[in-house]
């Protein structure tokens, strides 16, 4: 998935330190990164890479090190001054989940996480006070009332309904989601409910039917929305006429394993549980189950 970049190492420890010309820079313009124009690959530039280096390097904040190698953060109004060229091109954050080379996707998903949750945290929800950067921690602070903000992390479950040999498939509608292949069920967890609850909860909301024998199969972080991703799969229980929830879902159809296509991308964990299911292995607490359900 999205995130196994092994055997690089991934450091998200904070640092207060200053950028260097040869470290990473990652420059957003709301759902676009600015990456160098290459031909052979899509690459996050370096400091170094732009002419205008000291102007991008003040004020970037430190992200996290891949392989010991920093990866920065340019201020807000960089990427509202910089534009596309003959070195470098905006690109969209999905394409460059599927375009880029793995740890490159990474960086720029986790990138694109604190990038957003600094860019609304800029003036307090308290008193409405202008927020800093603390100098010992990832947060902000509001130097009036001291409210201290750290990053927004939400939880979501995604859910492989599985109903023999089928599993349940589902459509986002265009205002839902611009994602428009075949997914899973899932939605964010609630106040006052565990994931589980949470896994019972979206999908009577969402197809109206009732599951049982819920187990974890794995965890994934998604930048792009924010958020922690907790995958189980689950057996209906029940009935299984479909009752959807219109405004989020045009489609749920239940797919025979042997009629559900290869998964082009396993970077995401719904793809990859799709592939999963399809494949008929299952890998949970370092077992194979094959072709069958695991109940705890």
């Amino acid at each position: 998935m999205l995130q196994d970049i092994e055997p690089n190492q991934f450091r998200n420890e904070f640092e207060n330190k200053e950028p260097k010309d040869f470290d990473f820079v990652l420059i957003f313009k709301e759902d676009l990164v600015l990456l160098k124009n290459d031909e052979t690959a899509l690459e996050i530039p370096r400091f170094d890479d732009f002419e205008e280096k000291v102007k991008i390097q003040k004020n970037a904040v430190y992200l996290f090190s891949i392989n010991n190698e920093s990866y920065f953060l340019a201020a807000p109004s960089v990427g509202k001054d910089l534009e596309s060229g003959e070195r470098f091109e905006y690109k969209k954050m999905r394409g460059v989940l599927t375009d880029a080379a793995k740890t490159q996707a990474f960086a720029c998903a986790t990138a694109f996480h604190l990038s957003k949750w600094y860019s609304t945290r800029q003036f307090c929800g308290r008193c409405g006070e202008k927020t800093t950067h603390k100098n010992d921690e990832r947060a902000v602070i509001c130097p009036n009332c001291h409210l201290t903000e750290y990053p927004k992390i939400s939880p979501v479950v995604i859910v492989g309904i599985k109903n023999g040999e089928d599993l349940l498939m589902t459509k986002y509608t265009t205002a839902a989601s611009e994602y428009r292949n075949y997914a899973l069920v899932a939605g964010f967890v609630e106040i006052g409910e565990t994931l589980e609850n949470a896994v019972r909860r979206e999908v009577l909301e969402e197809v109206g039917v009732h599951v049982k024998n819920i187990t974890y199969y794995k965890s994934q972080p998604w930048g792009l929305s924010e958020s922690l991703l907790a995958g189980f799969f689950a057996d209906l229980d029940g009935d299984s006429t479909l009752r959807l929830d219109d405004k989020e879902l045009s489609e749920a159809v239940w797919v025979p394993r042997t009629e559900i296509p290869e998964v082009d991308s396993l970077m995401s964990l719904t793809g990859n549980m799709i592939e999963a299911f399809r494949s008929g292995k299952y890998q949970m607490n370092n077992r194979t189950i094959k072709n069958k359900s695991a109940n705890k």
